[in-house]
């Protein structure tokens, strides 16, 4: 059994970096400031091709800043579904969380670029780096070698019915040789994401206990009931998952997380199971309702009876670039925004109240 060490995960160059995709927190003034400087220098200082939404463009903020009409007339621009996978050879986030989690929405066929993330957010626990030493940080990126976390993603899968097909439904067997072609989606496909966090099923507006029939590899493993399921990733474990009772996994476990949400058992408590493994998740025929998933927060679907969830681990993961190292950056994560194991330190005796043989000094005496 071979066990891969995480610092042997680098980022290196094969060929210098041409471009790059900004994403920066939305509704938020606070982050534009630090947007211009950063798109400035990355324009002017380090000859990139910057891309960034649609729509950063047409911000007050932006459009009435005359001095900086030079470099907005040089951005690219994409919407939301735009292929862009080929175009874009790293990615700066300024935001939170959720902006690292939009910006690995955005790849959903295929590979995701190295992910670069500043703190300029609510919590941070995925954006280790501070906004104020950006220019070194992204200078250290660019020249190589920079420890990078691969955060592996969820392929989820809403099918009409029970019909599903094999693991590699999407490409043929050429794929095997190098060169994927992707095969048209089943008639029975509804919805397909792949999230960096979790995929929750819940009762939704229903006051009826979800019942949720869940499979490991076409096997039976029990009924959920409760206020539904959370399958999460290691990453997504110390989000809706840990607020949900589950353990927090370091992001290098190849694990997946299944967490139930209240449920109507005391002795359900979260389970992990390996990586390779297929879940399906299915509401019965007997069930009292329907049931609501959605794909890190976003892309909430009905599903029916009879109707089928399958999810896998995604082949392609997000790497994000460390601040540090994998070790220190998820435990200084852990410190910083969940306080884990904060606590006053217990004190320790005084010279006056010594123990000798059980008993104090002035006991002895």
């Amino acid at each position: 059994m071979h066990v891969t060490d995480p610092s042997s995960q680098l980022l290196t160059w094969k060929v210098n970096a041409l471009s790059v995709l900004v994403i920066k927190k939305i509704y938020d003034e606070s982050v534009i400031e630090p947007f211009k400087a950063l798109v400035t220098y990355l324009s002017k200082e380090k000859n990139l091709v910057i891309f960034v939404e649609a729509g950063v463009q047409k911000e007050e903020s932006i459009l009435n800043d005359d001095h900086f009409t030079s470099i907005r007339n040089k951005m690219k621009t994409f919407k939301e579904g735009d292929d862009i996978t080929d175009k874009i050879d790293f990615i700066v986030c300024l935001g939170g969380d959720g902006t690292l989690l939009y910006a690995s929405s955005l790849f959903q066929e295929g590979s995701v670029p190295p992910v670069m993330a500043f703190s300029l957010g609510s919590l941070g626990f995925l954006t280790p780096f501070e906004f104020d030493n950006y220019q070194d940080s992204i200078n250290a990126v660019l020249k190589g070698n920079s420890s990078v976390t691969l955060r592996s993603r969820l392929n989820s899968h809403i099918y009409t019915d029970d019909n599903i097909p094999n693991n590699n439904h999407n490409y043929d067997h050429d794929s095997i040789f190098g060169t994927e072609h992707k095969l048209p989606d089943p008639p029975n496909l509804k919805v397909k994401f792949q999230v960096l966090n979790e995929v929750v099923i819940d009762r939704g507006p229903s006051p009826y206990l979800s019942n949720l029939d869940l499979y490991l590899d076409n096997r039976h493993i029990t009924t959920v009931q409760g206020d539904g399921l959370i399958i999460s990733t290691p990453t997504g474990s110390t989000a809706y998952a840990a607020a949900a009772g589950a353990s927090m996994i370091h992001p290098n476990v190849p694990a997946i997380m299944i967490t139930p949400i209240c449920p109507h058992s005391l002795s359900f408590r979260p389970i992990i199971i390996p990586a390779g493994v297929e879940l399906k998740i299915m509401v019965p025929p007997d069930a009292r309702h329907t049931a609501w998933v959605s794909h890190d927060g976003r892309s909430r679907q009905e599903i029916h009876k009879g109707w089928a969830v399958r999810i896998t681990t995604s082949i392609y993961p997000v790497a994000c670039v460390c601040r540090r190292d994998q070790i220190s950056d998820w435990f200084d994560s852990l410190a910083e925004c969940l306080h884990w194991n904060v606590r006053q330190r217990q004190k320790g005796f005084t010279k006056t109240c010594a123990i000798n043989n059980g008993k104090s000094e002035s006991e002895s005496d």
